[in-house]
């Protein structure tokens, strides 16, 4: 199967590379509005960052351990990829260089100018001069390099202005250094200018600048600035494990060690010299095709901030028009427990906002009949209320346990803080299952109601992330179906005693269930043949088993379309393997981040929306959770949701049988599915309400008969 395979796929790492390049795709979209542009080429930027900490790192360190290796889905060893890797990436770079520079063109009529130095009108050069003096030269720690002082490490992306240094003074035999001066963490990325505009420049070229300030001694030249990326790829649960260790300290120090992990790459401003070439790759150990040389800023993270920050006046012109989570046309003023469980309630982010599911935390933490609250955490916003609710439900004497997972890569400080004030308040805090990241996203209400226990569970498709949800697209769904809540309460209790071999009536759970019952929900369409139907929404697509199952469903006539956002490893459109396959991937104003898994129509449909992709991390190494839905309102609301977004036409790209990806054809009016969502949600009206009859209006009513 393994040769065969290699017709109808491709290399995940490649994938991910186009993935990155429709994300620039939008920063080149004059339809975008310029600072919005801009913040695309900051997406890419942070992207490619941690494509080159995580996937390039864990390929250099696969490349010394497992050469031979060969990828199943394109044949490649770890240094055939890599090779390919750096092939692909140079022409991105000068992508991105392009387009950054027209949008900074094109802000200047706004009054939005990043400036260079020579750019700087003479009072706006004194200010800056004046500025360098006063408050960034007292707190530059800068250093040479030479015999006597040896190459410092380099911090991952912080950025260091490096100059040649020259001994001044006659007589003095020339002796030459290099200069290195760590840009401060603590200072701002940018200087702002005094003015009405929105003029500024980097603090890395202010430092460039003012060199000569810094080694008043020396004799300045070739002045530049550098970036070094390091392997960042660090599994905690690789690592030995005492039954004594605390977790939270072995985190702390995973981070500790990623700060300090080899380099993977380069990044200069400006051309290095040959002999400063090879001067960093011997100090990095890294090969000249690891150095790429970049026009525009590093970080980009500033933009965020100016978009921020800009006058009413110019956001009409330069960002998207405000929108607002709306209320959700499913859900009353009043008590949330008693809505659910009338009825079902789906939110749909960040079109509907979080905050019912907000109160129903609140409420839960406050209600005398509820027992206890349980929850898995995977991220968490920096201010998040629903930290506050559990905390305050834990001092008004419920069980809260909260299994929150220490290693969401980038997020694990954060989520050690959180960890310590829940635990302070009260909640009992659990880490989840050694060697297995839990993804899920579940959350069980338990209330006692006379003599009978009653459950109401939360399952959804994103983290329970107060800001990402007003960015990213996901599905939330709380119930109070009683065999749901059962499973849920038997998941939280397999969790808490290490077993991941639960058995549950409707979640399908990996690392056991969950890849199981997917293929054979194919394998129910495949039964079927032509009149086989398969809708899927995901946002990665690694996983060779579903793959070959998906190929076997294509070539039994099931008609199969797949919405993958990112990676995805299958091709369609090859005849014998995958013609009856499409694949598309909408990129826009929204982060599309849900998990939907459709299987046939009508009466039978099956429809699941969960926390994991079809990738092999979350069906094999991940603790993910999928729920069918069950209300068929509910489910009717999903498949209008996927039939926009098959129809979307502005954002989607469709997957070619080559690993392109195209622009649908403007053959019909266009439809923007994220836009066409936005209005839904301003035009839906909130559900009114059964009014009670009062007894004067019965007593009215009955004689009227």
């Amino acid at each position: 199967m393994g040769a065969e395979r290699l017709k109808y796929t491709q290399n995940r790492e490649l994938s991910w590379l186009k993935f990155n390049q429709r994300v620039l795709e939008e920063a080149r979209d004059e339809n975008v509005p310029l600072l919005e542009r801009m913040k695309f080429v900051a997406i890419f930027t942070s992207n490619l960052d941690e494509f080159f900490m995580i996937r390039v790192g864990s390929l250099f360190d696969m490349a010394h351990t497992d050469a031979d290796t060969k990828d199943s889905r394109s044949g490649m060893t770890p240094q055939e990829q890599l090779d390919q890797i750096f092939a692909e990436v140079a022409p991105l770079y000068k992508e991105r260089d392009k387009t950054y520079a027209e949008i900074k063109k094109q802000l200047h009529p706004y009054g939005v100018c990043g400036l260079d130095y020579k750019e700087l009108e003479p009072q706006e050069k004194k200010y800056v001069k004046k500025y360098f003096k006063d408050q960034i030269l007292p707190v530059l720690s800068p250093q040479i390099v030479d015999a006597s002082h040896p190459f410092p490490h380099l911090l991952n992306k912080e950025i260091y202005v490096t100059a040649n240094l020259t001994q001044k003074g006659k007589g003095v035999r020339e002796v030459h250094s290099l200069g290195l001066v760590p840009v401060p963490q603590f200072i701002s990325e940018v200087l702002y200018l005094p003015g009405h505009d929105i003029r500024y420049i980097r603090m890395e070229k202010v430092i460039m600048e003012y060199l000569n300030l810094v080694f008043e001694q020396y004799e300045v030249s070739e002045a530049n600035y550098i970036c070094v990326t390091r392997n960042a790829d660090i599994a905690p649960d690789d690592e030995s494990l005492e039954v004594t260790e605390d977790f939270r300290y072995l985190m702390k120090q995973t981070l500790h060690k990623r700060r300090r992990m080899a380099v993977v790459r380069l990044e200069t401003a400006e051309k290095l010299k040959p002999e400063m070439e090879r001067f960093f790759c011997e100090k990095f150990h890294i090969l000249p095709k690891q150095i790429f040389r970049t026009k525009m800023p590093m970080k980009l993270s500033y933009m965020f901030s100016i978009a921020g920050d800009l006058p009413d006046s110019m956001k009409r012109s330069l960002i998207y028009p405000a929108f607002v989570p709306q209320d959700s046309c499913h859900v009353q003023e009043g008590s949330m427990m008693k809505q659910i469980r009338k009825k079902d309630i789906l939110l749909f982010y960040p079109y509907e906002s979080m905050n019912p599911f907000l109160r129903l935390i609140k409420e839960a933490a406050y209600d005398p009949n509820v027992l206890t609250i349980k929850i898995t955490i995977y991220r968490l916003a920096k201010k998040a209320r629903l930290v506050e609710y559990l905390c305050a439900a834990a001092e008004n004497g419920k069980e809260v346990t909260v299994l929150i997972e220490l290693r969401a890569r980038f997020d694990e400080q954060n989520n050690i803080d959180w960890s310590e004030q829940m635990e302070e308040a009260g909640c009992r805090v659990i880490y989840g299952i050694e060697g297995y990241k839990v993804h899920s996203k579940i959350c069980l209400i338990t209330c006692r109601n006379r003599n009978d226990i009653q459950y109401i569970t939360q399952i959804g498709t994103g983290n329970y992330n107060e800001k990402t949800a007003g960015m990213y697209t996901d599905l939330s769904l709380m119930t109070a179906d009683p065999e749901i809540g059962r499973d849920a309460a038997e998941f939280f209790k397999n969790m808490s005693i290490g077993n991941l071999n639960g058995v549950y009536q409707h979640l399908i759970v990996s690392p056991t269930s969950l890849k199981p019952n997917i293929l054979r929900m194919i394998d129910e369409e495949i039964a079927k043949g032509e009149n086989g139907r398969i809708v899927m929404k995901m946002n990665s697509l690694t996983d060779v088993d579903f793959i070959d199952k998906i190929s076997q469903a294509s070539c039994a006539g099931v008609k199969i379309d797949l919405i993958v956002r990112g990676i995805c490893c299958i091709l369609p459109g090859i005849p014998g393997y995958t013609q009856n396959i499409r694949v598309m991937s909408i990129v826009g104003r929204y982060l599309e981040h849900p998990r939907i898994f459709c299987f046939g129509t009508g009466a039978e449909q099956k429809i699941y929306i969960g926390s994991a992709d079809m990738m092999t991390r979350n069906t094999e190494k991940r603790v993910e959770v999928a729920c069918p839905v069950l209300d068929k309102d509910i489910k009717n609301q999903i498949n209008h949701y996927m039939k926009v977004m098959l129809s979307d036409n502005v954002k989607a790209r469709v997957l070619q049988s080559d690993g392109t990806y195209r622009k649908k054809k403007a053959t019909q009016d266009p439809v923007d599915s994220q836009a066409v969502f936005m209005e839904e949600a301003l035009r839906a009206k909130p559900r009114q309400p059964e009014k009670q009859e009062t007894f004067l209006q019965r007593l009215a009513g009955f004689f009227h008969r």
